[in-house]
């Protein structure tokens, strides 16, 4: 039977670079699912006012990145590696994404990607007031929340790490993604001062970024760097010791798609930047769940933190949760949300999750397909019946093998429903 819209299956679409790797592995995984390619809108489309959508059409927003066209639209410069800019890139985003929405819902059209998560998602300081207001445990910031004061410059974040007795912080672009203009800060008194960061600074004073991590140890170049940032916005939070996995700092990448832990892939590097394309490497998946149970925690536990970090944002079918684990894998926050954080070619589902044999796409689309089914629509595809979304009460969908799992499903949560402890909480 050949795939029509007449035979029950969904018509999706996507809104991205077409020939970009992200919609590429997405048109991948719809081929997969047996169904029709997605109809590609262009982002360039987008930004000219020529979006169209059509009834009915189920649509995906993804990520304007890795296009250098969409980015000079963005951020006005032609350089993708600047990071000055991100507020204006920020501004005309977000703009645009609820372009995307007024027009799919005057067309009939439904969004996965809700505008006003995605805006949340994309400043670091309204993402982290969000979880903390929830109880996700996430770390001690003075600029969390839409109340916070804006940092002017490093005369500011000299203040505000001295007020709140915060040595070591993370100074992070407010809109920024990929580690872009990241500085780890290390302070021990007004003479020592060491920083870590791939933003480098030619001579006319412009910032770039480079895929060579370095190190500032003198409080003028430091000063320099942050006053060059501050202009976008900038967000502080109190530097995690991390865990490590041999001899390197750890942390974890989890999908999260349609309220469950999906996929998660451990990254490890040798500074405090574990981004894969700043030396950043995969580490050993089964040796840090073996790490958690060995400490006394437990693994489904912060599997659950995670969906409870993605419960903040319950109108997104898909984020990344970057999950960061204390010293000694027990104990773990959340350092960010990411709204295309599921960029993980050849990633294959957790066992027990309802998404093994699928990358983080394909469990998209089975999401999907499965929400079709439990709302009554048609559909002919073999995964009608996917776990991860049956309505089978939560202990009879347990994992095979963890009878402690809970997989109930999130919802977003006050400050009233959790103890707050904007630290790390234990996951045991």
């Amino acid at each position: 039977m050949s795939p029509s819209a007449s035979s029950g299956q969904p018509r999706l679409a996507v809104v991205g670079v077409p020939a970009g790797r992200r919609v590429t592995l997405y048109q991948d995984a719809v081929r997969a699912a047996g169904l029709p390619a997605a109809r590609t809108v262009s982002w360039e489309e987008v930004l000219g006012g020529a979006a169209v959508f059509l009834p009915g059409e189920i649509v995906r927003v993804d990520s304007p990145g890795e296009d250098a066209g969409t980015d000079r639209l963005l951020r006005g410069s032609g350089d993708p590696t600047r990071v000055e800019g991100s507020a204006l890139w920020y501004a005309r985003f977000t703009s645009a994404v609820r372009d995307v929405a007024r027009a799919a819902a005057a067309a009939g059209a439904v969004l996965l990607d809700d505008p006003e998560d995605i805006a949340v998602m994309f400043d670091k300081r309204l993402c982290h007031g969000v979880m903390h207001s929830a109880g996700v445990p996430v770390p001690d910031s003075p600029t969390s929340g839409p109340d916070a004061a804006p940092v002017r410059g490093w005369s500011d974040v000299r203040a505000l790490i001295a007020d709140h007795r915060m040595p070591r912080v993370f100074l992070k672009p407010a809109h920024g993604s990929s580690a872009s203009g990241v500085i780890a800060l290390e302070t021990a008194g007004p003479a020592r001062i060491r920083a870590t960061t791939s933003a480098e600074r030619d001579r006319e004073g412009r910032l770039f970024n480079s895929l060579r991590v370095r190190r500032c140890t003198t409080e003028r170049e430091v000063a320099e760097l942050v006053d060059a940032l501050a202009p976008d916005g900038l967000h502080i939070e109190r530097w995690l010791p991390k865990a490590s996995q041999r001899g390197r700092a750890a942390d974890l990448r989890v999908v999260v798609v349609a309220g469950r832990a999906t996929h998660a892939v451990v990254r490890t590097s040798r500074s405090p930047m574990t981004n894969l394309h700043l030396g950043g490497t995969r580490g050993d998946l089964d040796a840090a769940q073996a790490a958690v149970e060995a400490a006394g925690g437990s693994w489904s536990g912060a599997l659950a933190v995670c969906e409870r970090a993605a419960a903040c944002f319950p109108d997104t079918l898909c984020v990344g949760v970057d999950l960061l684990p204390a010293t000694g894998w027990r104990r773990f926050a959340v350092g960010e949300v990411n709204a295309f954080g599921d960029l993980l070619p050849r990633l294959t589902g957790l066992p027990g999750s309802g998404s093994e044999g699928l990358d983080t796409y394909g469990a998209q689309i089975a999401a999907v397909l499965a929400r079709r089914t439990s709302a009554g629509e048609p559909c002919d595809d073999r995964r009608d019946a996917d776990p991860l979304h049956d309505d089978r009460p939560d202990t009879d969908r347990r994992s095979p093998g963890r009878p402690d799992a809970d997989h109930s499903e999130p919802r977003r949560t006050t400050s009233t429903d959790h103890p707050r402890n904007h630290r790390v909480i234990d996951a045991s």
